[in-house]
């Protein structure tokens, strides 16, 4: 339970950096919502993959290439469900980009993500 929690703060620093990018990409480089949201997604990932493999997990004994390659399998996942649930909320329900992305976020992160980091990515 307690990896869990600490997979859950990972989760949540890695989403306040991603938001910031997306906040900064968008009011203050005008970008596009989604291409923003690309952005932040893309940086939050890598984020959690470093909080990830050093604190939560602790597996830095194991090969960092094969970590990595198995988090980027598992991270174009995390991808394209936050990419098209922001694009499908915020299009199709009139949702602000920033909730749409909050919302699908939280909903990957606390499912999708924390199973296959600890069963697929970092297994002891």
């Amino acid at each position: 339970m307690f990896r869990y929690l600490k997979a859950q703060a990972s989760s949540l620093t890695a989403t306040a950096v991603d938001f910031l990018v997306t906040l900064a990409a968008v009011n203050l480089l005008g970008f596009w919502y989604l291409s923003a949201s690309i952005s932040g997604t893309v940086t939050g990932g890598i984020i959690n993959f470093y909080i990830n493999r050093n604190w939560v997990f602790i597996a830095t004994k194991s090969v960092l290439k094969w970590q990595v390659l198995k988090y980027i399998l598992v991270w174009i996942g995390n991808f394209l469900l936050v990419t098209l649930g922001v694009y499908l909320l915020t299009t199709f329900f009139n949702i602000n980009y920033m909730l749409s992305k909050m919302l699908v976020s939280i909903s990957v992160g606390m499912s999708y993500n924390y199973y296959m980091q600890k069963q697929f990515i970092f297994t002891r």
